[in-house]
């Protein structure tokens, strides 16, 4: 890697540049090679505290990389044999709203769960401070179980992605059903601890129970550890601690995104852009919360990148971290050469 660029990358962290960046770590060919922590101005589930020093013991907000929790939990839940397997009705878990199974909802799966298309009403595209978002509404209503369930459906289950936390908090409960554990209790007893995860904390909402869809809190150190887990198809240390099939299937495109951030496709609460830097085509596919929180993949050029930051809205679209990620890109890959014209016809 190009020592000055990555210098270079820092500097305009440091400069402000790159806004509120809170961390960013470049795990590269098996090694950690960057780790560096920043001061900026930070929340805890929305509530400011001002400018925090970061440092590599601090718990930091992972809001909807909890999403990616959630699904690898689905798949060791899978393996227990506690769901029989993605194509199982969810209305198996949630007999008790039956009142439910209907006018198409009657045809949904755990699949559709896990790739968000559920073809339910949903708007998560405004700010979540907006008392209309679904993410919210649901969370301050009565029974959120029932709130995702009662939406109305806009389009076939399977056909069309929506950005959905409804359908993560679902997973959740599918989880505490066939467990009885929720879902926090659950990923440390079977996924965070196995790893060494010991300090964490998921945000609760008001029934008690945790915000699957983006509670979580860890820090970029632990989620530099669940990124090399899945780089290395769910081994840790010797022990399958997530199926290799399942990984394999998360981070595999199950529909194109339409809507919010449109140049992609999704997997099991995975995101995957295909992107083509310095003339290579590259296959990226990213856990990802609001406020850019982010693990990047790339198994091709064994690359992970994490990174925290405080930008939970408006998300500058033109500093974010993909940006950061494709300047850590030009570090390495080297740019083809073009031939001259008058080389051309010479050959």
């Amino acid at each position: 890697m190009d020592a000055k660029l990555i210098s270079k990358l820092l500097a305009n962290i440091k400069s402000g540049y790159f806004p509120n960046r809170h961390s960013l770590l470049i795990y590269k060919d098996n090694q950690l090679v960057l780790e560096e922590y920043f001061s900026g101005q930070d929340q805890i589930w929305g509530q400011d505290v001002g400018v925090i020093e970061h440092n590599a013991t601090m718990l930091h907000d992972v809001r909807s990389i909890s999403k990616s929790i959630v699904s690898a939990c689905v798949g060791i839940a899978i393996q227990q044999g506690l769901i029989r397997d993605v194509h199982q009705n969810i209305f198996d878990f949630f007999y008790d709203y039956e009142v439910y199974r209907s006018e198409g909802r009657e045809f949904l799966t755990v699949e559709h769960l896990l790739a968000m298309t559920t073809g339910m009403e949903w708007n998560e595209e405004i700010p979540y401070s907006d008392p209309e978002n679904s993410q919210i509404q649901m969370d301050n209503s009565p029974n959120p179980l029932e709130y995702f369930l009662s939406r109305p459906l806009i389009a076939q289950p399977g056909t069309s992605w929506c950005y959905n936390g409804g359908a993560t908090e679902a997973l959740a409960k599918i989880i505490r059903r066939v467990s009885g554990m929720d879902i926090y209790q659950y990923a440390k007893t079977f996924l965070l601890e196995p790893m060494g995860i010991v300090y964490s904390e998921w945000t609760k909402i008001w029934n008690g129970l945790p915000s699957a869809a983006g509670g979580l809190r860890l820090t970029s150190r632990d989620l530099l550890k669940f990124g090399i887990l899945y780089q290395n198809d769910g081994l840790w240390n010797g022990i399958q601690l997530v199926p290799k099939e399942w990984v394999a299937q998360s981070f595999s495109s199950k529909i194109k995104r339409q809507g919010l951030w449109k140049n992609g496709d999704y997997g099991y609460q995975f995101w995957i852009f295909n992107e083509r830097i310095r003339g290579e085509s590259l296959h990226i596919t990213a856990a990802m919360g609001t406020g850019d929180q982010c693990i990047f993949f790339d198994k091709k050029n064994n690359l992970i990148m994490v990174s925290t930051a405080g930008n939970y809205f408006p998300m500058p679209p033109k500093t974010n971290a993909f940006v950061i990620l494709k300047k850590i890109y030009e570090s390495f890959l080297v740019k083809p050469v073009r031939k001259s014209a008058t080389s051309v016809i010479d050959k």
